[in-house]
């Protein structure tokens, strides 16, 4: 069921699964699972400034997550706090005591933010980031412990004349390393290409033929390297798709209602000719099936040593419009995945650097674009984040986890910047404080607030569009 899942993702090894094409209820699914992981990671960011500002001293006074009109709210008995929930879930804040934000009483200046030592200050503003690169941390942790399969990856199909065919890349081969960092998964391999691109246009790849033979190829991009940072133009840009090793028609996990059920194929199953045409492999047999839905066929079964003929009629399910045949089966996987899974102790090691990868690439990526070497158009905005949350949803918990480590991790990047209305530009009005032996002028941080509010608007701004573009086009 897991496996199946996985067609979203272009493989057509598991075309004949019977999976449903967009449904209004995935379009509900992409945005109650937008909802929560903004929800939560809002929360885990305001927690952070909450949870060190108390342990400092300073006084809280609200901690909502989301803006706009409250949906539930509660002040405590104990401390004072009031604890929101407000309508709109795209933020949040912690609100502390500061004189300059309205009258404090006398005995209570000296729990005000503004009263603080600078230390202090700068330990409240970066606990935000601070909480969801640990949040990040632990979700790994928790992956790396149960074990994440994930794709290896194999070249598809090169485009002849390509800057991949120039370099003499070939259908089949595996990436085993990039940049001369040794990959074991699809999503390395990707990250390293896409790193390897944007440093200087060309990436230098290890690949590993069927036999077994290892050479370096360089892919020269050259000056096409910022065209290629474009969503979706990385692999066509260069000329070649991520593909799978040739597997065998053999039946690993048949769906339970599907054609393939009902015609009594069983795990373990070897189909090696549909009607009279033998079957290769389990590609073959993909392509076979694919433009066959509702015809009936025989397929001949080897079981246990023994031939076998199943009469069968080929399934149908939707997709884009086209009908597209469907038997309900699953290959074995163990070429095309490898599983990432460590002791308690080792997955917390293991944890901790992917984050910490994770954060450098994502800054890497964050200077590339105001340098004007990655593309304005990778950046993405709300509606590109539920299409992803919503769609890992779909997949599992792991990949929900995944994605959500990954928008931890941007979220918390994101807040480091040196912008003004943002934790990173409250820390430099902070270090600014520290040089100057003073506070910053009132003037000069409302101008730089204003400031702040026009670069994140002028962000969200080329955020939607490229998010509307991607869906016009």
């Amino acid at each position: 069921m897991g496996a199946c899942a996985s067609a979203r993702r272009g493989s057509d090894y598991w075309s004949l699964c019977m999976i449903s094409p967009d449904t209004p209820l995935e379009y509900l699914i992409a945005i109650a699972a937008f909802i929560v992981a903004i929800g939560v990671l809002v929360a885990v960011h305001e927690f952070g400034h909450f949870w060190v500002a108390r342990r400092l001293g300073i006084r809280v006074l609200r901690f909502s997550i989301g803006f706009g009109k409250p949906l539930w709210q509660r002040t405590s008995a104990v401390d004072g706090v009031e604890y929101v929930i407000a309508a709109i879930p795209l933020g949040g804040y912690v609100k502390l005591l500061d004189e300059r934000e309205g009258n404090v009483p006398a005995e209570l200046l000296p729990r005000a933010f503004n009263r603080q030592p600078v230390w202090k200050r700068i330990a409240v503003l970066l606990a935000g980031p601070g909480f969801n690169m640990v949040f990040a941390v632990l979700l790994y942790w928790a992956l790396f412990t149960a074990g994440v399969p994930a794709l290896k990856p194999y070249v598809g199909e090169v485009t002849p004349n390509s800057i991949a065919a120039q370099a003499g890349l070939k259908g089949g081969e595996q990436i085993i390393g990039v940049a001369g960092q040794q990959v074991n998964t699809l999503e390395g391999a990707i990250l390293g290409i896409l790193e390897d691109l944007v440093d200087d246009g060309t990436i230098a790849m290890r690949v590993r033929d069927v036999k077994g033979s290892e050479r370096e190829v360089k892919l020269l991009a050259g000056e096409r390297s910022r065209e290629l940072t474009e969503p979706d133009a990385l692999l066509p840009g260069l000329g070649f798709q991520m593909g799978q090793p040739r597997v065998a028609a053999v039946v690993a996990e048949v769906v339970k209602g599907s054609a393939g059920d009902k015609a009594g194929l069983e795990p373990g199953d070897e189909i090696v000719r549909m009607g009279e045409t033998p079957v290769e492999d389990f590609s073959h047999l993909v392509r076979l099936v694919e433009p066959s839905a509702n015809q009936h066929v025989v397929l001949e079964v080897q079981r246990e040593g023994r031939r076998i003929e199943l009469p069968l009629t080929i399934g149908e399910d939707e997709v884009d419009g086209k009908r597209i045949g469907r038997i309900g089966i699953a290959p074995n996987t163990d070429q095309m995945f490898s599983l990432e899974q460590y002791g308690l102790v080792p997955a917390l090691g293991e944890a901790t650097v992917k984050t910490w990868d994770m954060s450098i690439f994502t800054l890497q990526i964050v200077g590339r674009i105001l340098t004007g070497d990655v593309s304005l158009k990778a950046i993405s905005g709300p509606i590109s984040i539920a299409e992803t949350t919503g769609f890992a949803a779909r997949q599992g918990w792991r990949t929900f986890l995944s994605t959500l480590a990954l928008i931890s991790i941007s979220l918390g990047v994101l807040n480091l910047l040196p912008i003004p209305i943002l934790d990173g530009g409250q820390v430099v009005y902070q270090l600014a404080e520290l040089v100057k032996g003073r506070p910053v002028s009132e003037r000069a941080m409302l101008v730089g607030q204003q400031i702040g509010i026009a670069m994140l608007l002028l962000m969200m701004t080329v955020a939607f569009y490229n998010d509307i573009a991607r869906h016009i086009n």
